[in-house]
């Protein structure tokens, strides 16, 4: 047995590597927050929220047309010009409001993450740049849910994705990415163990990491038509504009989440059984819930279109925009779900880049069970056939209610 002397001696040999190696992690680190607080990123995009009119944008698109709720269904072929403009309009809307949820838990996490390195010497620059983050992310949460929002009035007449009022499936959006990680209990055991141990408040930034990656599947092809039109000297929509920038302020928190959950979390002592155990599931469950399918009506994203985007359309469907009966309604609900269409096939190309790149994260990771470090829930969703399957099951159900409703 040893007295408390020794054990903090013990302890602070245990959180030590080779010098060389702290000391790169510590560079990186400084690197990242210096050229972060050095760009004007955020002040661009508090800028464009304040200015924002959507009469000023509403007759171009914010991005490349397959960036649009419903692009490549049968619907989006049969569509005017105008509502084509309007889905891609509404497809920034959407994505935006869940970024915007998602950066409410980056918040809350970084606070708890941070505490955690604060207690622990040399690591003080690491919780500057959170703290940076987290004062970031407070303005682009305030920009998305401003540009959304007004965008929703103007085009259906109501808030649809931004208010948790209108439906679960709102409440679901609104719940953000790792608020959607598992039922309340286990998601706030998650937390209190991402702040007990370093481990475990470096192994939430591989979750984060995942949320980073999927965003980035929209954003850097934003960014790129972004410099499209800059390039040709051709109007600049305001949603684009601050697309753009957000991406360039994420790459900083990308990196973060790249160093914090690859790198640093070697220079803590080795994970117990339990640690272990609690990052595994973590991961899976992250699998499980937003990465085990394909949507029929939504680039880019990979839960069941059961959970929101199919409830969200035939509610988009019943608004002034399309303007249809709930029967017309079902009807192109089934046609655009239940059916293989080059909507889906685009998917599954991004599907495939995102479980790319994943697997070659997490393969770094010496903790991860197969099934994570494989990605095996999320290969397992990349199916066509299962997303027909799904998707006409739950339509059966989802009819059939509204025809009770309607009675």
């Amino acid at each position: 047995m040893i007295d408390n002397t020794q054990e903090s001696k013990a302890k602070k040999q245990s959180l030590s590597q080779p010098e060389a190696k702290v000391k790169k992690h510590l560079k990186l680190s400084e690197i990242n927050y210096r050229r972060n607080k050095e760009s004007d990123y955020t002040e661009k995009i508090a800028e464009l929220d304040r200015n924002f009119d959507y009469s000023r944008d509403r007759d171009c698109y914010w991005s490349e047309p397959e960036f649009s709720i419903l692009y490549g269904t049968p619907l989006y072929q049969a569509a005017s010009r105008s509502q084509k403009i309007a889905l891609n309009h509404l497809f920034w809307a959407g994505g935006y409001n869940l970024t915007a949820a998602s950066e409410t838990n980056t918040v809350l996490y970084n606070q708890i993450t941070g505490s955690v390195f604060y207690s622990i010497s040399d690591y003080e620059t690491l919780c500057h740049t959170l703290d940076v983050e987290s004062s970031q992310e407070r303005y682009h949460i305030h920009a998305f849910r401003n540009i959304g929002n007004t965008t929703e009035i103007n085009l259906l007449g109501e808030v649809l994705f931004g208010n948790p009022l209108t439906g679960n499936e709102s409440q679901v959006i609104q719940k953000g990415l790792v608020g959607r990680l598992s039922p309340g209990p286990l998601r706030q055991l998650f937390g209190l163990n991402w702040g007990s141990t370093p481990f475990l408040a470096s192994q939430y930034y591989a979750l984060r990491f995942i949320a980073n990656m999927l965003l980035k599947l929209t954003e850097h092809p934003r960014s790129q038509y972004f410099k499209k039109l800059e390039k040709k000297g051709e109007f600049i929509p305001a949603p684009a504009a601050v697309a753009h920038y957000h991406f360039l302020d994420e790459s900083f928190h990308t990196t973060t989440s790249q160093l914090i959950a690859q790198d640093l979390y070697k220079d803590f002592p080795k994970p117990t059984a339990y640690e272990k155990f609690m990052a595994n599931l973590s991961i899976y469950m992250m699998q499980l819930t937003i990465l085990n399918g394909l949507s029929a009506g939504a680039v880019a994203s990979f839960s069941p279109d059961k959970l929101f985007v199919m409830p969200l359309v035939y509610k988009i469907l019943q608004t002034p925009l399309f303007g249809m009966s709930a029967q017309e309604a079902l009807y192109w609900i089934e046609k655009c779900f239940c059916h293989e269409h080059e909507g889906l096939h685009l998917n599954l190309k991004y599907h495939d880049r995102l479980l790319s790149d994943l697997c070659k994260f997490f393969d770094k990771l010496d903790y991860t069970w197969p099934i994570n470090r494989e990605m095996r829930v999320m290969a397992d969703g990349a199916s066509i056939n299962k997303t027909i399957q799904s998707n006409t099951k739950f339509f059966h159900k989802f009819s059939r209610s509204i025809f009770y409703k309607s009675r």
